[in-house]
């Protein structure tokens, strides 16, 4: 059974294989180890940009979730996004992302989050089913755009 907790500096080095693994599973290029590592650790040191649980299993760290704080005029305040969430392969359905997933959204309303929301894949059929279960919907009529800068 797994045991989350909050994320520190110290989860980096722990934490990169999983998120390494993330963006193999997302297709997402461009892992760096140095730089990502980087970023990990200016987030955990900074509250005012949002905040990572890891999901703990026999000593070990077996999924993650990030979020970042946004201000939205349109939501009336700072909201979360889910930025990674990431559960290995062999550990899902075991509990753990229910886990991390309520832990998370508990800070968010804790922090006067006015509403949470993350990206998916629109073929993440099983993800998209999770987060159903847990009373995440479409947009209707919004699609996500992007642009690197």
């Amino acid at each position: 059974m797994a045991q989350i907790r909050r994320a520190m500096q110290d989860d980096v080095p722990v934490l990169l294989p999983l998120v390494s693994a993330y963006w193999s599973f997302e297709c997402l290029s461009g892992f760096e180890r140095d730089t990502v590592s980087a970023q990990l650790e200016r987030l955990l040191a900074n509250s005012s940009l949002g905040a990572a649980w890891v999901a703990v299993e026999d000593g070990a760290v077996v999924g993650y979730l990030l979020a970042v704080y946004v201000f939205s005029l349109e939501h009336l305040g700072v909201t979360a996004e889910v930025d990674e969430f990431f559960v290995l392969p062999e550990k899902r359905r075991s509990g753990a992302g229910s886990k991390l997933l309520l832990a998370a959204e508990r800070e968010f309303s804790r922090r006067g989050c006015t509403n949470v929301s993350l990206q998916l894949s629109k073929d993440n059929k099983l993800a998209r089913e999770f987060y159903s279960r847990h009373g995440y919907t479409e947009r209707s009529k919004y699609e996500l755009l992007d642009k690197t800068l």
